[in-house]
């Protein structure tokens, strides 16, 4: 199999190199040349036109993934895109109504899908082990604000950040968000304030069988790159995320023990390698894809509620963002 590799930027570079240990001919491409030059040469690769292949893996900067998912759907080509799968509503539909016309394959890149510990929960979950759901708790929280040029780009932290826990939700309870309540503070550098973002950020959301869910998210957390999931049912408590180099001291003196995870990469590092597989598999015709651009729709519908309700202060449902 041919795979073109279209943006080597930080994940870009990281897909790079997983591909290039499980496909014999991979294509890359990047805006900057010497780039491009460099990764096939150290990776075994070519640099050429993504597009020129069996199927395309996306990765380059969010403006610009709606137009390489549809040059993939008039090409016919399976394509992996990294989240989200445009910007907006209106570009995510359109891609989704391409995607659909063509008939091609698409996996957006979720990668919480693919880590061991929300496929435990999930499962559990589905298998009874936890009775009834009533709660959930998200939560994530990087230890360093990003640069204030991306932050000015990103669409604010429900879309870009949030949308994983959004989408996650949905993954592991297989249930809808009815209702979602979102606010947020300024407590760091001013270009968040300055690009109308915040970076402290708090929601609760009722689902549509009324379990409670409670989300928390932060650009400063000082201790360390933390991201959970803590679901509360009937018969037990499960939560994914907790883990020896979870950031997390007791008060009563209990010491995870290890050194807390530096930032997304090294955490979801596993997550990322079997999510490119499954990519793979998908291609080949071997199985259905595993997060579809419509379920990257109904995560952005989320991120888009949450940013409605932060702006106006009150509740919000979700029959609002998606007429």
């Amino acid at each position: 199999m041919r795979v073109g590799l279209l943006g080597l930027g930080r994940i870009g570079m990281f897909h790079a190199a997983t591909l290039s240990t499980l496909v014999d001919d991979l294509v890359v491409s990047d805006v900057d040349h010497t780039r491009a030059e460099e990764v096939a040469g150290r990776l075994k690769a070519r640099v050429g036109d993504p597009f020129d292949a069996d199927a395309v893996v996306i990765a380059t900067p969010t403006s610009t993934h709606a137009e390489a998912l549809l040059r993939a759907s008039d090409l016919g080509m399976p394509a992996f895109c990294e989240k989200p799968a445009a910007p907006t509503v209106a570009e995510t539909r359109r891609v989704a109504e391409a995607v659909k016309r063509s008939g091609i394959a698409v996996h957006i890149g979720f990668q919480r899908r693919f880590d061991a510990g929300y496929t435990a929960a999930r499962e559990a979950l589905r298998g009874g082990d936890l009775g009834e759901l009533h709660r959930v708790h998200l939560l994530t929280a990087d230890p360093r604000p990003p640069a204030a040029e991306y932050v000015a780009l990103s669409g604010g932290i429900f879309r870009d950040c949030h949308i994983h826990d959004f989408d996650i939700l949905r993954w592991v309870t297989g249930r809808e968000v009815d209702t979602v309540y979102a606010t947020g503070s300024n407590r760091g550098e001013a270009f968040f304030a300055e690009a109308g973002d915040v970076d402290n950020s708090a929601a609760l959301m009722t689902m549509d069988d009324g379990t409670l869910v409670t989300l928390q998210g932060s650009r400063y957390n000082g201790a360390g790159y933390d991201v959970r999931m803590e679901l509360a049912g009937t018969r037990a408590t499960w939560a994914a995320g907790l883990g020896y180099r979870t950031p997390l001291r007791s008060a009563e003196g209990f010491d995870p023990g290890g050194d807390p995870w530096p930032d997304f990469q090294a955490r979801f590092d596993t997550a990322y390698v079997a999510e490119m597989r499954a990519f793979l598999a998908m291609a080949r015709g071997e199985r259905e894809s595993p997060c579809t651009v419509q379920d990257a729709l109904s995560a952005l519908y989320l991120a888009e509620a949450a940013d409605l309700s932060l702006r106006e202060g009150r509740p919000i449902r979700l029959l609002e963002v998606t007429k």
